[in-house]
């Protein structure tokens, strides 16, 4: 031991980096541990990577792949062009000569009644039987001027007036088909078309029978097929059909 420095106390050891206790000696500088050292932060999981990019080799071939699509679409057109001119070539063979006369209407050939939108010739009458389709239609009355169907609580107004065309319809064909009055035209005398009012008859007429009315093979329907028309209306005559897309066939009203 030198001079007054006391021994350590157990249980307080000497702390590094202080003096100890107790006066130093004078004229010395006091003497201090070498300074704490402090351990780097932790580091935590690999170190970051960044992504390198790769640039992809351009392919090569596209100028090839368009000039063999090009030589396929124009041998496509050719062969297309060689089928219409094949097909065409028949025009130029004699015809059979069907006893036509030189500017007679085609359509006049056909049985009458059975006349399509191809001859548009209205050969048959009311009371008259026509075909088309799966269908027969007989006309029986027409009803011109009428200004309201129906009665004071349910019934429907004319915008000008009804006409009432009464039909019977037979099933001709081998299964059922459904008779619509949305396919049914009025035609007047100008050669312009009009439309069933559906709504109407449905509100104005209990026996009209022609709203989606599907009739099995063998049977008849009697039904009214109402047209709200003009009170300037020339009525000329009614284009029937069995279906939307069928040729129809003419009865004259007049």
């Amino acid at each position: 031991m030198h001079g007054n420095e006391q021994p350590p106390q157990p249980g307080h050891p000497r702390q590094p980096g202080r003096p100890p206790h107790g006066p130093q000696p004078q004229g010395q500088p006091p003497q201090y541990g070498p300074p704490p050292q402090y351990s780097s932060p932790p580091q935590y999981g690999p170190p970051p990577v960044h992504p390198q990019f790769v640039a992809a080799p351009k392919k090569k071939g596209g100028c090839l792949r368009v000039f063999v699509v090009g030589v396929v679409v124009l041998t496509g057109l050719v062969l297309v062009g060689v089928g219409v001119l094949l097909s065409g070539g028949g025009d130029d063979s004699p015809r059979s000569d069907t006893g036509a006369s030189p500017g007679s209407d085609a359509g006049t050939s056909a049985p009458a009644g059975k006349t399509g939108k191809a001859g548009k010739r209205a050969a048959a009458g009311i009371g008259d039987t026509v075909e088309d389709g799966k269908f027969s239609f007989r006309v029986t009355k027409v009803e011109k001027g009428v200004e309201r169907v129906g009665d004071q609580y349910i019934g429907s107004d004319a915008q000008g007036q009804y006409v009432l065309v009464h039909v019977t319809v037979k099933n001709i064909g081998d299964e059922a088909q459904m008779f619509h009055d949305s396919a049914q035209k009025l035609l007047d005398t100008a050669g312009r078309e009009y439309d069933a009012d559906s709504g109407a008859a449905v509100l104005g007429l209990r026996n009209s029978n022609a709203f989606l009315n599907n009739i099995n093979p063998g049977n008849s329907v009697s039904g009214i097929l109402l047209f709200d028309v003009p009170d300037d209306f020339r009525i000329k005559a009614i284009e029937l059909h069995d279906s939307l897309f069928s040729d129809g066939t003419r009865v004259a009203l007049r």
